[in-house]
């Protein structure tokens, strides 16, 4: 049976980044009024008249991103047999002081030599790792949906007028550290005893991205639906 050791983990406290708002709401409601008649578009020639859809709300908000990266090592022994053959009329070997009797061969086997079958162990070191980048659900997300941008220097001010519109991050707070862990923390299957084990993360990060959501409504049908405009890049968010 192998030997349990204690894992070392290293895992920081997760570092806050907001990044700015660059659209003004001006700007946004303008795109607004550019989606908005698309929104409500059906079989591509049914098009509502632009004074049909009027915008109930626009609001901004932030959504969360989590980036993660770290990296798992094991060093450990595993045990290794070595089988050699050897001439079949030897009688011993004499090995690292140790005297070993061949195996003779099997019965009705047409061998011609002996054998000997040494026990060992080997020592190896595994690693993995990985950078993730989530969203609020968990999910690995492709960086183009948090393009960089300059950040707020105080961003816990800069997130409290908005905290009644945020997800609730403290909910899970080591929801990024559970998944990457998932990811990259596997012991290999022939691990005998270990000699250090570790799981270290490098780097830890929320990343609250700026975001309007606007609503509009078809005054005719009273059908309601909703758009998100990045609030970096100016550009909708496609989903």
């Amino acid at each position: 049976m192998a030997k349990i050791t204690p894992m070392l983990e290293e895992i920081p406290e997760r570092k806050i980044v907001v990044y700015k708002t660059l659209v003004d709401p001006t700007v946004v409601k303008i795109a607004g009024e550019k989606l908005k008649i698309k929104l409500f578009t059906r079989f591509l020639f049914m098009k509502p008249r632009p004074e049909e859809i009027q915008t109930v709300s626009v609001e901004k908000h932030y959504e969360p991103y989590f980036l993660v990266d770290g990296n798992y090592s094991i060093d450990y022994y595993r045990k290794r047999f070595y089988t050699f053959n050897i001439d079949r009329r030897v009688q011993e070997v004499i090995l690292l002081e140790k005297t070993l009797t061949p195996d003779l061969p099997k019965k009705r086997s047409k061998m011609s030599y002996k054998s000997i079958t040494l026990e060992s162990e080997e020592r190896l070191l595994h690693e993995n790792k990985a950078c993730l980048l989530l969203n609020e659900a968990g999910r690995e997300v492709n960086p183009r949906q948090v393009p960089s941008a300059p950040c707020e220097e105080h961003p816990k001010k800069a997130l409290k007028k908005f905290k009644e519109n945020m997800k609730n991050v403290e909910a899970a707070p080591n929801k990024e550290i559970v998944i990457l862990s998932s990811k990259i923390v596997k012991k290999p299957p022939d691990v005998e005893r270990v000699v250090k084990e570790q799981f270290q993360v490098s780097e830890r990060s929320v990343i609250y991205k700026p975001v309007y959501k606007l609503t509009f409504k078809n005054v005719r049908t009273d059908e309601v639906k909703t758009v998100k405009i990045d609030g970096v890049t100016g550009r909708p968010i496609l989903r």
